[in-house]
């Protein structure tokens, strides 16, 4: 099997090229990335990976890329809500235009495609857990782009026969997710702080929920769609129905550390939602043997992952 995997140079993506080859789901994977967020230090040192420098945008080469594939996993995007704050219109052009141009190649060649929406969708929806019938209610133009995203996704579904899978991402968090910039998701962002012993910044008063989901547990629910060709006619929440502040996460992180970290107080992110937990019904009825990695396990491979490059 080959697959192609957009954004593969990325955080998730690099850790799902790992999963798909060591796994032996594929034996051949193509990587697409323009490296604008990505990194090309992420990729595995592998023959059976295939970088191809560039965009999703050029379709000449996107077609190329496509060539010989049996799935497409679409992850290639400009991350994060504060990117598409200060330039909607990149945000927009990558992930929905460019989404729209996975589907066509894939559409070209009849590919399994798999493309990754966010729990940002959701919104100011103040229903919890967020289930996949809940009306979406996006506040920024990060989350509108990711609407559609998967809105692209299943239409091409319904209307090409095309098959489909959109799913919708939640705090994903684990190795090769870099601080050090000012988008840096916050996981990494406290963990790094923590290392360097200065105070973990905290947008509001730390109270703010989330489901964050360890990037092994989605990576291993992506290869197994992937072998099984899994499709769907609606989105599906790809995370496991925990819900954990921000306070809370900084006291799995001083048990992980063996000491009280530091917190500093700043203000609300425009454009951040309130609290996020994933319904997990629909993931477990497509998925039935996902097996995910706990919080706190999570955070001490991530703890690791950072020393070691620490210490390269």
């Amino acid at each position: 099997m080959k697959v192609l995997v957009t954004g593969g140079a990325g955080f998730i993506g690099a850790n799902l090229v790992r999963e798909l080859l060591d796994a032996g789901v594929a034996e051949e994977v193509v990587i697409l990335d323009d490296l604008s967020t990505g990194d090309r230090s992420n990729i595995v040192d592998d023959s059976r990976a295939e970088l191809i420098e560039g965009s999703i945008l050029d379709r000449t080469l996107l077609a190329s890329a496509c060539r010989g594939t049996t799935s497409i996993v679409h992850l290639a995007a400009v991350p994060s809500v504060p990117r598409s704050l200060e330039d909607p219109l990149r945000s927009h052009h990558a992930n929905a235009t460019g989404t729209v141009h996975v589907l066509e190649a894939a559409r070209d060649t009849g590919t399994h495609v798999i493309v990754a929406s966010s729990s940002s969708v959701y919104g100011s929806n103040p229903a919890l857990p967020k289930h996949e019938g809940l009306g979406t209610r996006p506040r920024s133009p990060y989350a509108a782009s990711k609407l559609a995203t998967e809105a692209y996704a299943l239409a091409y579904g319904a209307s090409f026969d095309l098959d489909v899978l959109a799913f919708r991402f939640f705090n994903v968090f684990g190795p090769l997710q870099r601080a050090g910039h000012a988008y840096a998701a916050v996981i990494p962002a406290f963990v790094s702080a923590a290392m360097a012993g200065v105070p973990l910044t905290v947008h509001g008063d730390g109270s703010q929920t989330r489901d964050f989901t360890f990037v092994g547990s989605v990576t291993s629910v992506i290869a197994d769609a992937i072998r099984r060709r899994v499709v769907s006619d609606q989105p599906v929440n790809l995370a496991f129905g925990e819900r954990t502040s921000l306070l809370e996460l900084i006291e799995l992180l001083e048990v992980a550390f063996g000491r009280e970290l530091v917190r500093q107080h700043v203000a609300p992110r425009s454009g951040d939602v309130r609290d996020s937990q994933a319904d997990n019904s629909v993931l477990r009825a497509l998925c039935p043997e996902c097996d995910p990695v706990p919080l706190a396990e999570g955070l001490k491979r991530t703890i690791a992952w950072f020393e070691a490059s620490e210490a390269r």
